[in-house]
């Protein structure tokens, strides 16, 4: 009998919000975490707007040593860290420096890439022939799995530690991978999350396929606007998001909070065919993998409160909005409620599906629909097949009882889950 998977602890390092109870605050609110870059600038960017979570110096020793900070140059793992963490407190479950692994507990916390800035500076000393000053945690900081190798480490943790890689699409794919393997009964409970490095170095290629937003580099908090007549490319975005996931007979013996239930979801590929390719997404495989997600769910599309897309900001809106139509079987006043944290984050690429995710789920535990800012002239060719009102600009406070999370990446991957209340 295939086991309930359950999320029982939540964690968050977002641009508009490091920590739940200020991220909740945000997302409630319509705070944006979108700033003006000064390194951008300088290096005469086209966008020089950006979401980077606010991290000090005093926070940074909350979560490190001052050993292990000495060399340390990793974004995407401090951010990672700080979401995984608090997660895992949040959850209720003690962080012990025991002899033994903990067998059932593991971790699947996916990166694009880890330390780009730590590379950067390896490089910078390799050619300066100083490559036995490059220190000893080098390789831990630059490899992929570095996010996963570290929170297993501070955790303890002695199931499956990975992180997986797929673009844009890889902390919905991590929470699907986590809620597989819980389910198949191979762990009680899986640290789900995925993080991204921030700065200049990660942004710059999309800077250059001139896909990010350029007109509101005055104006910042103004420059993300999914949905929007007027948006003009996404403005990029860093940080991570983090679930802890449990089998729910382990969650109720321990007595965790329970914040929402997986119901099921789906991951697949375009395969690049049809309209899909390397940037862009096969639409047939789209609409697959949200009907899919709902099939494995057991639920009727009807039933959907609440959707939070993907919706980046790009000419590509319209196409998801479609997408979800067809897939869904509504339109008009019969579609759900649609929202998109990137009006207030930015896009945060691969750390965006966790992030994302941890927001669904916080407006299902208290109960709202967060607003979408930016978003006060919806793109008609969207109004044309869904009811404006169904696009929130303030938050909703409503029952809201299942939410649809999905997100589509680079190399024509996508992944949807299904969130209950």
């Amino acid at each position: 009998m295939k086991k309930r998977v359950v999320i029982t602890g939540l964690g968050v390092a977002s641009p508009n919000g490091i920590g739940i109870p200020e991220f909740t605050h945000a997302i409630k609110n319509g705070i944006s975490g979108i700033r003006h870059d000064t390194q951008l600038q300088e290096l005469q960017f086209s966008c020089q707007i950006a979401g980077k979570p606010q991290v000090t110096e005093e926070l940074k020793s909350l979560y490190f040593t001052d050993l292990e900070l000495r060399g340390f140059n990793s974004t995407g793992i401090l951010y990672g860290i700080m979401a995984g963490m608090e997660a895992w407190k949040n959850s209720g479950l003690p962080i012990e420096n025991n002899e033994n692994p903990d067998w059932d507990s593991g971790t699947i916390f996916g990166s694009g890439t880890s330390g780009i800035d730590k590379f950067r500076e390896s490089i910078y000393k390799i050619d300066d022939l100083q490559t036995r000053k490059l220190g000893s945690t080098v390789v831990a900081q630059t490899m992929n799995s570095g996010i996963s190798a570290y929170l297993g480490g501070k955790l303890g943790l002695g199931n499956q530690v990975t992180s997986n890689s797929s673009a844009c699409a890889t902390g919905t794919e991590a929470i699907m991978m986590a809620y597989d393997r819980i389910q198949s009964g191979l762990a009680k409970r899986i640290l789900a999350g995925s993080t991204s490095d921030s700065g200049p170095y990660i942004w710059g290629g999309f800077d250059a396929l001139r896909v990010c937003s350029s007109k509101f580099n005055d104006n910042p908090q103004q420059g993300s606007r999914p949905m929007s007549g007027t948006a003009a490319g996404f403005v990029p975005g860093s940080g991570a998001g983090a679930l802890v996931i449990e089998d729910l007979e382990s969650a109720l013996e321990r007595g965790a909070f329970i914040y929402a239930e997986i119901l099921g979801g789906n991951v697949n590929s375009g395969g690049q065919r049809g309209n899909g390719s390397m940037t862009a997404p096969n639409s047939v495989a789209v609409q697959y993998c949200i009907a899919n997600a709902i099939k494995n769910a057991g639920i009727d599309p009807s039933e959907i409160d609440a959707i939070n897309g993907h919706l980046t900001a790009t000419t590509k809106d319209s196409l998801e909005i479609e997408n979800w139509t067809k897939a869904l079987g509504l339109h008009g006043n019969d579609f759900p409620y649609i929202n998109s944290l990137k009006s207030m984050t930015g896009h945060c690429l691969t750390a965006a599906g966790s992030i994302e995710s941890v927001a669904a789920v916080l407006q299902l535990h208290e109960n709202f629909i967060f607003g979408n800012i930016n978003c006060e002239d919806p793109h008609p060719e969207i109004t044309a097949l869904i009811d404006a009102a169904k696009i929130p600009l303030k938050t909703i406070y409503k029952e809201v009882n299942i939410i649809a999370k999905a997100s589509f990446g680079f190399g024509d991957v996508n992944a949807c889950v299904i969130f209950k209340n």
